[in-house]
C-alpha cells in the first residue's frame, strides 16, 4: 500500500463508526503534522524576514534586556541556581532529578532509606561555599552531601570540611537523618514551583504579589481512572468558584484565570475514542467553562501531547460552538510552537472566531513534552516528527506564530509565555503598542520579566502559570520543569551560567544558520545502516486509521483457500471453512494437507537444501528483502487478515506486520554478513584457517495463531536465511495469513522447491513432520506440553540429531515496589495484561505489589481496567478483542467461574459490546494470597495479584523463579539497586524496568525465555539465525602455493 493511503476516503463504515470523521477545513493543519522540517523552517525565515521587529532592534533590545537581568542576578529563579550547580549533564543532576520524583511519595522508611542510597552512593556532590548561597540551594546540597558522606565513609577527610563538621553526627544518627535532610530539601524545591498546597492557599499567595496576576493549574497529570476524572473536574470546579470570589467585572483578564488539562477530566481522552470524547468529556468541559465566565475568570484549556492536538481542537470547537465566547474573551487556548502545525492550527482557529463573531484568547508555548514526542514517532516507524527536531526552529517557529497572532488581534487576545530573554524581546518590539500580555512559570523567569518590565513596561501586568497541589501532585510537572532548564541547551541555564555572557546570549535566531539536516533518526532510520526499519501510522493522526480502513475493505477478498502449497503449486483437497473468532462468520477456506503431500514436501525439500544453502547469504538476503518490500506494500490484505482471522485490533495488526517486516529485514542483514563469506581464523604463517556457516538441511517451523504472521514469517525468513530448506506448517486456527505469507515469499523470488506450505491439525500433519527423518530441526512456539511432545518425538527416530528451538508460554510477573508511580503501573500492567486479549506469550500473568502500597495500586489498576472496550476488533474504539476460539473461550471462563465463586475476583471490565457468535473473556483482576498459588498460565485476559512485604524481595523472586517458568518479568521501582538486583536474580529471558513487556521490537529486544518457557536462542537477537546453521572448518596448507608472500617479502 503506497504513502498515498492518507488520501483515501473511508468507506468501511462499521470500523470508522467509533471515529471521528476528519474535517476537510483542516486539510492545512494536517498537511504540516509530516512535512519536511527543512521545508517548514525555510518558509519561516521567509515570512520573518518581511518582520516589523528587524533583527538589529531585538538583538538591541534583548542585549538590553540580559544585561539588566544579569544586573539584577540575585533575583534569578532559585531553581536555575540549583540547576547550574547540578547539571542534567551530570550524574548528579540526574540523581537530584529522581529523588524528586520519588522521595516524597514512598510510605515506607526502609524504601526510603534504600532509595537514599541508591541515589546518592558513589555519587561526587558538590559542597562547595554555602554562605552565599540562596537557603534551598545550600539546603539541597548539604542534604545530598550528608548521604553521600554517610554511605561512603571513606571518602571523608580533611578537604572536606563541612562533612568533616558533621561527621560524628551521621555516624550516630544514620539513615533516618539523611532521610529527613532529603525530604526537607525536596520540599523546599517543590515550594519554589507550587503556589499553594491548596487553591485558597494558592489565591491568597498570588493575591499579595500586587503586581502579577496568576493563572492557576491544579497539578496532576492525565487520568487513569473515572473516579480520577471525577476528581479532577470536583478540584477544577471548586478552584473556579474560589478565584472567582475575588474577580472583578469587565475586562476577564485583569483578573485571576485558570488552566485546564483535559486528560485530566477523561481517562481516554485519545483520537479513537472520539465517541467517549464527544459524549463524555465535552459537557464537561462546557459546565466548567460556564462556570468560569460566570465569575468572570479567564480560562485556558491546556496543550498536551501532539497526538490529541485535533481532539482538543475538537472540545475547543465545541466551545464556540456552545457559545461560550459570544460576548465574552475569556475563553482560551494553548498552543505549542515546537510542534509543525501551530501557525496553521492559528489561522484555523482565527477564522473560527471570525466566522462566530467572538475573540478568543491564546497562550503561545514552546512546548514541554518533546523527548516523549520524538520516542514516539520513532517506536512508530515514521518518517518524520510531529514537532521541530532543533531548539533553533522552535524559537523560528514561536517568531511566526507571534507574528500571525500580530494580525489576529481583532480575533485573538495574545499571550506569551517564555522565559528566553530573546524571544521576549522579539515580543515586545513585535507588539509595540499592541494589546498583550506575557506569562511566565511560578518560580521561573523572574529575572527576564522583571528586566523587560522595567525597561519596556508591556501593556499588561505578567501572569504567572501557577500550580496548585501538595508535594506527591508536583512529581510529574516538577520532572519536566527540571528537564527543560537543567538541559544544558535551555536559555535559563545558559543565563544562570557566569560563564555566558550578554552579547553570547543576545542572538536573535533568525541570524543563526540552521544545521543541514537533523543528527535525530527518524522511525524509519532507525536502525540504518544495518537495515531499514518497517514503516508504521500514528493511528492518532486524522485521517490515517480512517485510510487504513478503506484500503483494508479494498483489500478483503471473499474467495480465499489456504491450500497446501508444493514446490510452487497449490494442491487440492476437501475444504473447511475458517471463521472469523469474533463474529463466527466465514472469512475464507483452508485445506489441510494429507500424509501424501506431507510426504511430498518432505522429499522436494531435501533435493533443494544443498543448492538454496550454496547460494550463500547475499543471494537469500536479497530475497527476504524484497519479500519485506511487498509485505508493506501490500499491507491493507494483511492488516485485514490479522483482524478477521486472528481478531486483533488494528493497534495489534498493525504492530504485527511491522514485526514480520523486521524480522525479513533483520534475518537478511544478518545472512548477508556472516554467511556470505567465511570468517579468517588465525593460524601459523603458511597455512589458511577458516570458519563457515551453511544450512542444516530440512527446517520445519511450527507457528502459533496469536502472532499467525510475525512468528511465522520470523520463523520461516529465519531458517531460510541460514541456507535451509523449509517445511511451514500454521496453527489451524489462523491458515490464512499464512497462506498469504508464503505466497509473498514464493513471489519474492524465494525457490518453490525450497518452501512448502502444509496446513492442518497438529496431531497430523505436525506428527508426521517432526517424526519425519529428514527433518534436521524444528522452530516451535506452542505451549509447554506440546513442545515436550517434539522433544520426545524429535528424539525417537532414527534420523540425525535434530535441533529444537522451542518458545513457549510464562507465568509472567511484575514486581512493584513501593517507590513506583501508580498512574505508571496501571498504565503498563493494563497494556500487559490485557492488550491482545492476554493471548501473547510475554503477557503479565501475575502483579506483585509491595503491601505498603497495594491498595492504591491495585484499585488504580482496576479503575483503568474498567476504561478498556470489549468487542469487535474492527471497530477502532474496541480495545480487547475476541478470544481465538470457543475452546478457549469455555477454559478460561470456567477458571474465572471458579474464581468467582471462591470470592477471590476483585474486579471484571464490563464495557463491552459483543457480537453475536463470538468467543470473549472481558478482562479480569484474580486476587492471590500468595504468588504460588498461580500453578499455571492463563492464556487469556486475566491478571493475579498478590503482595509482598518490604525486605522480602529475595523470597520473592525465588517463589517467582520457582514457578519453573522464565519468559518475561517487569519491575517498577525508582531504585535502580532493585532493578538490578531483580534483573540478576530473575531467572527469565527478557527483563522490563518501568514498562510494559510486552512488544519486543526486532533487535532491539531479542525475545525468548528459559525453563519452561524455551530453548534460546531468542527470536530477533544475534544468535538465533546461527541456530539454525552448521558450522565448517577449512584449514589449507598454502606453503605448497608459493608460502606467505607477506612475511617472505619482508
Amino acid at each position: 500500500m503506497s504513502l498515498a493511503i492518507k488520501q483515501v476516503v473511508s468507506t468501511s463504515v462499521n470500523m470508522v463508526e467509533a471515529a471521528m470523521i476528519p474535517s476537510p477545513d483542516r486539510a492545512a493543519i494536517r498537511a504540516l503534522a509530516r512535512r519536511s522540517e527543512s521545508d517548514i523552517v525555510a518558509e519561516l525565515r521567509a515570512a520573518l524576514a518581511t518582520s516589523s521587529a528587524s533583527v538589529d532592534a531585538v538583538t538591541r533590545r534583548g542585549l538590553d534586556l540580559i544585561r539588566k537581568a544579569k544586573a539584577e542576578g540575585e533575583r534569578e529563579t532559585l531553581v536555575a541556581q540549583l540547576m547550574n550547580r547540578y547539571r542534567l549533564s551530570t550524574e548528579e543532576g540526574v540523581v537530584l532529578m529522581c529523588l524528586a520524583e520519588a522521595l516524597l511519595r514512598v510510605p515506607d522508611n526502609a524504601t526510603a532509606n534504600a532509595l537514599i542510597r541508591d541515589k546518592i552512593a558513589g555519587r561526587h556532590w558538590a559542597e562547595g561555599d554555602d554562605d552565599d548561597s540562596p537557603l534551598v540551594v545550600a539546603l539541597s546540597a548539604r542534604g545530598l552531601s550528608l548521604g553521600s558522606a554517610t554511605l561512603m565513609l571513606d571518602a571523608m577527610g580533611s578537604k572536606a570540611k563541612p562533612l568533616n563538621l558533621l561527621k560524628s553526627m551521621i555516624r550516630r544518627s544514620g539513615e533516618p537523618v539523611i532521610r529527613q535532610a532529603a525530604l526537607a530539601a525536596m520540599k523546599l524545591l517543590g515550594q519554589q514551583f507550587v503556589m499553594g498546597e491548596t487553591i485558597d492557599a494558592a489565591v491568597k499567595r498570588a493575591d499579595k504579589e500586587k503586581s502579577e496576576l496568576a493563572s492557576f493549574d491544579m497539578l496532576g497529570e492525565a487520568a487513569r481512572t473515572a473516579d480520577d476524572a471525577l476528581r479532577y473536574f470536583d478540584s477544577y470546579a471548586a478552584a473556579i468558584a474560589r478565584i472567582g470570589k475575588g474577580a472583578k467585572p469587565g475586562d476577564p483578564h485583569a483578573n485571576h484565570g485558570i488552566s485546564i488539562k483535559l486528560s485530566a477530566l477523561h481517562p481516554r481522552y485519545e483520537y479513537l475514542q472520539t465517541a467517549r470524547v464527544r459524549d463524555e468529556l465535552i459537557p464537561r468541559v462546557i459546565e466548567l467553562a460556564k462556570a468560569a465566565r460566570a465569575v468572570n475568570i479567564p480560562l485556558m484549556i491546556d496543550a498536551e501531547e501532539s497526538d490529541r492536538l485535533e481532539p482538543h481542537v475538537d472540545v475547543f470547537a465545541a466551545l464556540i460552538d456552545a457559545g461560550i465566547a459570544d460576548g465574552w474573551t475569556g475563553l482560551g487556548i494553548v498552543i505549542q510552537a515546537y510542534q509543525k502545525r501551530a501557525p496553521a492550527v492559528i489561522d484555523w482557529l482565527a477564522n473560527r472566531a471570525r466566522a462566530r463573531g467572538v475573540k478568543l484568547s491564546m497562550r503561545l508555548v514552546k512546548g514541554a513534552y518533546w523527548d516523549t514526542e520524538i520516542k514516539r514517532a520513532q517506536t512508530l516507524g515514521l518518517s518524520d516528527f510531529p514537532v521541530f527536531t532543533a531548539k533553533l526552529h522552535t524559537d523560528l517557529n514561536y517568531m511566526r506564530c507571534a507574528q500571525l497572532l500580530r494580525d489576529c488581534q481583532d480575533c485573538i487576545y495574545p499571550a506569551f509565555a517564555s522565559h528566553n530573554a530573546m524571544t521576549l524581546a522579539f515580543v515586545a518590539e513585535l507588539f509595540a503598542g499592541a494589546d498583550y500580555e506575557l506569562q511566565r512559570l511560578h518560580g521561573m523567569g523572574e529575572g527576564a520579566h522583571d528586566a523587560l518590565v522595567a525597561l519596556f513596561p508591556p501593556p499588561r501586568p505578567v501572569r504567572v502559570y501557577a500550580p496548585v497541589g501538595t508535594h506527591r501532585d508536583l512529581l510529574a510537572y516538577l520532572v519536566r520543569r527540571l528537564l527543560e532548564n537543567g538541559a544544558n541547551s535551555s536559555f535559563v541555564h545558559q543565563f544562570s551560567d557566569p560563564d555566558v555572557s550578554a552579547e553570547q546570549l543576545a542572538v536573535d535566531p533568525r541570524s543563526v544558520a540552521s544545521a543541514a539536516s537533523s543528527n535525530i533518526a527518524t522511525g524509519l532510520e532507525l536502525f540504518e545502516p544495518a537495515r531499514r526499519n518497517s514503516r508504521g501510522y500514528d493511528l492518532g493522526d486524522p485521517g490515517v486509521p480512517e485510510a487504513l480502513v478503506a484500503a483494508i475493505g479494498a483489500a478483503r477478498r471473499a474467495d480465499l483457500v489456504a491450500a497446501p502449497i508444493v514446490g510452487g503449486v497449490a494442491r487440492k483437497g476437501k475444504a473447511d471453512p475458517v471463521r472469523n473468532p469474533a463474529t463466527g462468520a466465514v472469512v475464507g477456506q483452508v485445506i489441510e494437507a494429507d500424509a501424501a503431500t506431507v510426504a511430498d514436501a518432505v522429499a522436494a525439500a531435501r533435493k533443494a537444501r544443498d543448492n538454496w544453502s550454496l547460494a550463500g547469504g547475499a543471494f537469500r538476503a536479497g530475497r527476504l528483502e524484497r519479500a519485506a518490500d511487498l509485505l508493506e506494500e501490500h499491507d491493507a490484505l494483511f492488516l485485514g487478515l490479522a483482524i478477521d482471522e486472528a481478531g486483533k485490533t488494528l493497534v495489534d495488526a498493525v504492530a504485527e506486520v511491522r514485526e514480520a517486516v523486521d524480522f525479513l529485514r533483520y534475518y537478511a542483514a544478518q545472512a548477508r554478513a556472516d554467511f556470505t563469506y567465511p570468517v579468517a581464523l588465525p593460524g601459523p604463517t603458511g597455512e589458511r584457517n577458516e570458519l563457515m556457516l551453511e544450512g542444516k538441511g530440512v527446517f520445519v517451523a511450527i507457528s502459533p495463531w496469536n502472532f499467525p504472521l510475525a512468528i511465522f514469517l520470523g520463523q520461516v525468513s529465519a531458517a531460510l536465511a541460514a541456507g535451509n530448506a523449509v517445511l511451514a506448517k500454521p496453527a489451524e486456527q489462523t491458515p490464512l495469513i499464512a497462506h498469504a505469507a508464503v505466497e509473498l515469499l514464493l513471489e519474492a523470488g524465494i525457490p518453490g522447491d525450497v518452501l512448502h506450505y502444509l496446513p492442518g491439525r497438529g496431531e497430523t500433519v505436525g506428527a508426521a513432520l517432526t517424526s519425519h527423518d529428514d527433518i534436521i530441526g524444528v522452530a516451535f512456539t506452542g505451549s509447554t506440553e506440546v513442545a515436550r511432545m517434539i522433544n520426545r518425538s524429535l528424539a525417537g527416530r532414527d534420523g540425525p540429531i535434530a535441533t529444537l528451538i522451542a518458545e513457549t508460554g510464562g507465568a509472567n510477573a511484575m514486581i512493584v515496589d513501593s517507590t513506583a508511580l501508580p498512574e505508571q503501573v496501571a498504565r503498563d500492567a493494563v497494556a500487559s495484561a490485557f492488550q491482545s486479549a492476554g493471548q501473547r506469550c510475554s503477557a503479565l500473568r501475575l502483579l506483585c505489589v509491595q503491601d505498603d502500597v497495594a491498595d492504591t495500586m491495585i484499585e488504580m489498576v482496576a479503575g483503568a481496567m474498567a476504561e478498556l472496550n470489549v468487542g469487535d476488533p474492527s471497530i477502532l474504539a474496541t480495545d480487547v478483542g475476541p478470544i481465538i476460539d470457543d475452546e478457549a473461550q469455555a477454559n478460561i471462563a470456567a477458571y474465572v467461574a471458579e474464581a468467582r465463586a471462591a470470592g477471590r475476583v476483585i474486579a471484571e471490565a464490563t464495557r463491552t459490546n459483543l457480537p453475536a457468535g463470538g468467543h470473549f473473556v472481558p478482562p479480569v483482576l484474580i486476587r492471590l494470597d500468595h504468588v504460588t498459588d498461580l500453578k499455571r498460565e492463563i492464556f487469556g485476559p486475566v491478571l493475579h495479584v498478590a503482595t509482598w512485604k518490604g525486605g522480602e524481595l529475595d523470597a520473592l523472586i525465588d517463589a517467582i523463579n520457582a514457578s519453573g517458568y522464565g519468559l518475561t518479568l517487569g519491575v517498577h521501582t525508582r531504585i535502580d539497586g532493585v532493578a538490578a538486583r531483580v534483573a540478576a536474580r530473575a531467572a527469565v529471558g527478557n527483563v522490563y524496568v518501568n514498562r510494559n513487556q510486552i512488544g519486543a521490537i526486532v533487535g532491539s529486544q531479542p525475545f525468548g525465555g528459559r525453563g519452561l518457557s524455551g530453548t534460546g536462542p531468542k527470536a530477533g537477537g544475534p544468535h538465533y539465525l546461527h541456530r539454525f546453521a552448521e558450522e565448517k572448518s577449512i584449514s589449507t596448507d598454502i606453503t605448497a602455493a608459493g608460502g606467505n608472500a607477506a612475511l617472505m617479502a619482508g
